[in-house]
């Protein structure tokens, strides 16, 4: 059974007196453990689709099953409960929380989940000592580099061992060692772990690492081909 499985999904937004396409008729089968990369250039329709799988964005129609669950079907509080068990995000933009230390930032999901304290902290230091940042657990993210925010949201993402990894334009605020570094990580996480990565992005240094690179344009894919990664 597919872990995900998208049944011609649309999504229009109304610009003025202009419709806009932002999924068109997409079908979709991703495997248990992939690695993906959704490219194509701005308003494409790859983040909408990465929302709309996360369940961020409600679709006009068509279906989404995660493990043979219908997902798009879901009221608010099932749909939370997903995204807080099953589901990691990571952003653009780091969405850390600034009065929070790096190991506070990791631990707040786990918190929310009811894991009890002990535990957080054991999982936290361990999955920041996998991500590289070892040592630097009670900095606060003004006194993080850029890449190290982000490996602080990745680690946060992936800390309760998620069955999928959203990531939209994970690279887009960093330098081209850093980038290198941040998919080095994801590679090793989806290979040590069978996590599965969805990533929206137009980085050509992101696409290399992807088994499998989706192209979309107008809300559609128009090429879907396995590669061998970098």
């Amino acid at each position: 059974m597919a872990q995900i499985e998208c049944i011609e999904l649309c999504k229009n937004y109304q610009q003025g007196d202009v419709v806009i396409k932002a999924l068109d008729h997409v079908n979709l089968t991703v495997e248990a453990g992939s690695f993906i990369c959704l490219s194509g250039p701005s308003g494409s329709g790859k983040t909408t689709l990465l929302n709309a799988v996360g369940g961020l964005d409600k679709l006009d129609s068509g279906e989404i099953h995660i493990d043979g669950d219908r997902v798009d079907l879901l009221g608010k509080g099932p749909l939370a409960d997903l995204r807080l068990q099953h589901i990691g995000f990571v952003f653009q933009a780091y969405n850390l929380i600034p009065v929070l230390t790096a190991r506070e930032n990791v631990e707040f999901v786990m918190q929310v989940q009811g894991m009890p304290a002990r535990e957080r902290k054991s999982k936290s230091m361990a999955i920041l000592k996998e991500v590289g940042l070892e040592g630097m657990e009670n900095r606060r993210p003004a006194q993080l580099s850029g890449g190290q925010q982000q490996r602080v949201a990745v680690a946060r993402a992936i800390v309760s061992q998620p069955k999928l990894v959203l990531a939209d334009e994970p690279t887009a605020n960093l330098d081209s060692e850093a980038a290198k570094q941040l998919m080095d990580l994801f590679r090793e996480l989806n290979e040590n772990h069978q996590v599965t990565f969805m990533i929206a992005t137009h980085d050509e240094r992101v696409m290399r690492y992807a088994k499998r690179l989706i192209k979309m344009q107008d809300g559609r894919v128009i090429d879907d081909t396995v590669q061998v990664p970098v």
